[in-house]
């Protein structure tokens, strides 16, 4: 699998080009940002970039990796885990697994199905620029797997995982990567299939017009809303029971979502510390009823992968699921995928720590665009980027922002000459693409 970024009709570059600690690219390598006219070819398909378009070469180089398909990654172990326990727990009338599972969708998906699918308003702050990977006005790299939801709901299924790579622009630590992993989860019922069983079953209703609280919606009865969440808790319950073991401490938080209403977060007690694992809630009808299924109703929920790995394998840094290092790697060859893995550390190799300060530009700065242009520059050398000191001039009220930036590389030791190559070579980007004023 190729990706290719193509910056004029005439010039093609490759995007898993690698860029060498030491040299020093133009600024016109650190990103992806096509003017009119100019074409992004991403897995198969063409793509004409406008002002809209803002994927780095970072990022672009990740498209394609699939780590949850991987056999033996930490990534895939979490996936097959999650699966075998669907695929065993639940069993359709013919005795084949009630949950579809989907990890191969295309993370190119357009902004409709990212965002208006889900009901996620023109106006909300989810869907900013700086927030995103915008491919062009119409297309972006899914924010999340929930754009999948609408589809496969209008394709007629009602029980069924996502898995797949998800993109974010994000600040920089341990803990955030521009790309990580989600899995989603879905099911709906029918009226049949939500009160066979219950106690004066067959005289009770799905839907019904009354007022929004919160506990329901406006159109499902507080019985069906009821037994939905049940549904849902028991079976996300019995999910962290089978990969955490028994005895696990949860508590569930309510939260808010654009999707669903009501909404929780599942809390773990781990090692005495609690720590939230996913998020959940019953679907708002109107995307149940816009979908073509109109007839029932159903609970979604979605964890990220990384987040669960590194919770349940002790991984200290997000950077290692992207590293090839055997060392890690030989860690996840399990011969079961349910044995028990605690991951040795690898030798901590001594951090070089660098700090930039500039005059941001009068308009147009975000903070996510600095953590961009830093990835993509410093690549996986660079461990944590922290916003230290802010200062605004007294006459001239522009401001200044410092920040400190941490390089570490996993595998060896860096110099500090090449440290230093990378950090200018940061410097001049931040001037020539943010528009910055160096102190430096």
């Amino acid at each position: 699998m190729h990706i290719y970024l193509v910056r004029k009709a005439s010039s093609v570059s490759k995007g898993h080009h690698q860029q060498t600690v030491g040299s020093r690219p133009a600024a016109s390598e650190f990103a992806a940002r096509g003017a009119s006219g100019n074409v992004l070819e991403l897995l198969g398909k063409s793509y004409p970039q406008d002002n809209y378009s803002n994927l780095s070469r970072k990022v672009l180089s990740r498209v394609g990796r699939n780590l949850h398909n991987q056999q033996h990654h930490p990534l895939w172990l979490i996936k097959e885990r999650v699966k075998e326990h669907f695929y065993q727990q639940y069993v359709g009338r013919f005795g084949t697994p009630l949950f579809s599972v989907y990890d191969d969708l295309s993370p190119v998906v357009t902004i409709w199905q990212n965002f208006d699918s889900l009901l996620i308003p023109a106006d909300h702050p989810s869907r900013k620029k700086g927030d995103n990977y915008y491919v062009n006005g119409t297309h972006m790299l899914r924010a999340h797997t929930s754009a999948h939801q609408w589809d496969l709901l209008h394709a007629g299924l009602d029980a069924f995982l996502v898995v797949g790579d998800v993109y974010r622009r994000d600040q920089i630590d341990s803990q955030h990567y521009p790309v990580f992993h989600q899995l989603e989860g879905v099911r709906l019922f029918s009226k049949h299939e939500l009160f066979t069983g219950i106690k004066d079953g067959e005289s009770l209703q799905l839907f019904e017009q009354s007022s929004r609280s919160a506990y329901k919606q406006e159109t499902h009865t507080m019985e069906a809303t009821k037994l939905v969440e049940f549904d849902l808790k028991q079976t996300l319950t019995r999910l962290v029971t089978h990969l955490f073991g028994d005895g696990l401490d949860i508590r569930w938080v309510d939260c808010y979502f654009p999707f669903t209403h009501p909404s929780f977060e599942m809390e773990i007690n781990f090692h005495g510390e609690w720590l939230e694992v996913l998020g959940c809630g019953v679907m708002e009808q109107q995307l149940v009823n816009s979908a073509g299924a109109q007839d029932q109703i159903g609970w979604a929920f979605g964890l990220g992968l990384e987040r669960l790995a590194m919770i349940l394998y002790d991984i200290p840094d997000i950077r290692l699921f992207w590293s090839e290092d055997e060392r890690f790697l030989k860690q996840f060859r399990v011969s079961d995928i349910n044995q028990k893995v605690k991951f040795q550390p690898l030798s901590k190799y001594p951090a070089v720590i660098n700090d930039i300060s500039f005059w941001l530009p009068s308009e147009n700065y975000t903070e996510n665009d600095f953590y961009d242009l830093v990835r993509t520059i410093g690549g996986d050398l660079v461990e944590k980027v922290e916003l230290i000191d802010k200062f605004e001039h007294p006459k001239t009220h522009k401001t200044s922002h410092c920040y400190r930036i941490t390089y570490r590389h996993m595998e060896r030791t860096l110099s500090q000459r090449e440290v230093r190559r990378v950090h200018q070579a940061v410097q001049e980007a931040a001037v020539q693409l943010l528009g910055v004023e160096g102190r430096f």
